[in-house]
């Protein structure tokens, strides 16, 4: 069997099958991975099943470097090639409707149909994962700009902003607070982006939420763009904005939340400039 490094063609063939895969799994159906394994096999150079499948493992943790949702049943495996990244961004191209999928995706926001998101703690020091795991990812994120991405993806960008507008009104009922369940607005909705929140929320005692919306498909360290205005508004109203950080959105919904002071929680990084004349 081959221990060579594995080519173009055989990156490009093994990114093929393990999205086919993909694209089954996130729409629930059926599918057999040994079936794929041995129906690739031929196509390779002399590779091994256990190759094949620990192969499918390191897509799957390109694409949590991508910020994208991989098959569960591939855990991540790491220290992999930067040619197997180049193969996945490669078939990504090729299939723009892929990142695009949400485009057209709508979010029931009626208070009895919406199921409450799941928020746990945000990501910490304590809880980040071994240092060179962390660095591949951090590096695949800034190489292809993974935030710019997110941000640039109006169609995730808005699904998001939809399901935290039924997570708020529902949380809101549950709390026998239907008054203010009736009240809360979808902001960027109504008036356009510009309020530095996207959503006018309430805490169950009445006070304000104003909340920035930041979705992905990714896992929980995804990194994320945020503006100039929504920095100033955080930091102007402090004790009423909020950062709700919504990740493993394809799947099943996860949060977190963020309060002011941004910059104890994550780095900042000026990305762009504004050129005046002198």
């Amino acid at each position: 069997m081959s221990n060579g490094a594995w080519t173009d063609q055989e990156n490009d063939l093994i990114v093929a099958d393990y999205f086919a895969m993909l694209a089954d799994d996130v729409c629930g159906r059926p599918y057999n991975k040994v079936e794929h394994r041995r129906g690739l096999l031929p196509l390779l150079n002399d590779r091994s099943e256990g190759s094949v499948e620990f192969k499918h493992q390191n897509i799957s943790a390109v694409l949590k470097g991508l910020g994208e949702d991989w098959i569960p049943g591939y855990k991540p495996a790491f220290n992999f090639q930067m040619t197997l990244v180049d193969a996945v961004a490669r078939w990504l191209a090729l299939n723009p409707a892929w990142l695009g999928r949400h485009s057209g995706t709508r979010v029931t926001t009626g208070l009895a149909e919406a199921r409450p998101i799941w928020i746990g703690p945000p990501p910490t020091l304590s809880n980040q994962p071994p240092p060179q795991e962390l660095e591949q990812m951090l590096h695949i994120a800034r190489k292809f700009d993974v935030a710019a991405r997110d941000e640039r993806n109006r169609g995730l960008g808005r699904a998001g902003e939809e399901r935290v507008l039924a997570h708020e009104r529902a949380s809101l009922k549950s709390a026998g607070r239907d008054d203010l369940a009736r009240k809360v607005r979808w902001v960027s909705e109504e008036d356009g982006d510009g309020a530095g929140y996207d959503i006018a929320s309430f805490a169950p005692d009445g006070r304000p939420r104003l909340i920035e919306v930041k979705t992905t498909n990714g896992w929980e360290r995804t990194p994320f763009h945020i503006s100039r205005n929504e920095l100033a508004v955080a930091e102007e109203r402090r004790s009423e904005w909020s950062l709700f950080r919504l990740w493993n959105f394809a799947r099943e919904p996860k949060a977190f939340e963020l309060h002011p002071p941004l910059d104890a929680h994550v780095s900042l990084t000026a990305t762009s400039f504004q050129a005046s004349f002198h």
